[in-house]
């Protein structure tokens, strides 16, 4: 089972620290600032069949390569992933980001604004990569459809969170503000 760990494993950081501005710890703090909240999204959004549908659809059309063999930051489309990261938070796109902010000893909002966009075509890209292993390995009837497919790909992700180093044990409190703010996967 994939983990957010492999995620982090393929994020170049010091290539993104120098990209944003910042030194390799802030740079690592904020992805694991930011990176369980466009989890959480993603897992909110995939609650309903609706939106399980679109974001397997977007899996779809963002290749695994991206993400494979580790991640070239040149080869990210922000624009791209702001279009993600306004799919996945809609209208309260600014909110999430003032409360990833918000607390003390977090990135600050400008810092996670710059991310998110970042973050979300790699993360796309990823579950594409698990997408796909999982239905060259799975038989027809659970392969995709119900939110069987990418909800629990997206809920194994989250229900693991991080193991190592620091990192965002779950989502915490974080699931509450994300679960009001999209009001339990809509958009």
């Amino acid at each position: 089972m994939a983990s957010y760990d492999d995620i982090i494993a393929n994020i170049p950081i010091a290539d993104l620290a120098s990209r944003l501005g910042v030194d390799e710890a802030t740079a690592r703090a904020a992805v694991d600032q930011a990176l369980p909240a466009l989890l959480g999204g993603m897992g909110a959004n995939a609650q309903d069949a609706a939106g399980a549908a679109s974001l397997e659809r977007a899996v779809q059309h963002h290749p695994p390569q991206l993400f494979e063999g580790g991640v070239d930051l040149d080869e990210v489309d922000e624009g791209d992933g702001e279009k993600i990261v306004h799919n996945v938070f809609g209208a309260n796109t600014d909110q999430v980001v003032q409360q990833l902010g918000a607390t003390e000893g977090k990135a600050e909002p400008g810092l996670i604004q710059k991310l998110l966009p970042i973050l979300a075509p790699i993360v796309l890209s990823f579950l594409a990569s698990q997408f796909t292993k999982r239905q060259q390995g799975a038989s027809p009837d659970t392969s995709t459809g119900g939110g069987g497919g990418i909800g629990d790909l997206l809920g194994g992700l989250l229900g693991g969170g991080a193991s190592s180093g620091g990192s965002p044990g779950g989502l915490g409190g974080l699931g509450d503000l994300l679960g009001g703010l999209l009001g339990g996967g809509k958009r």
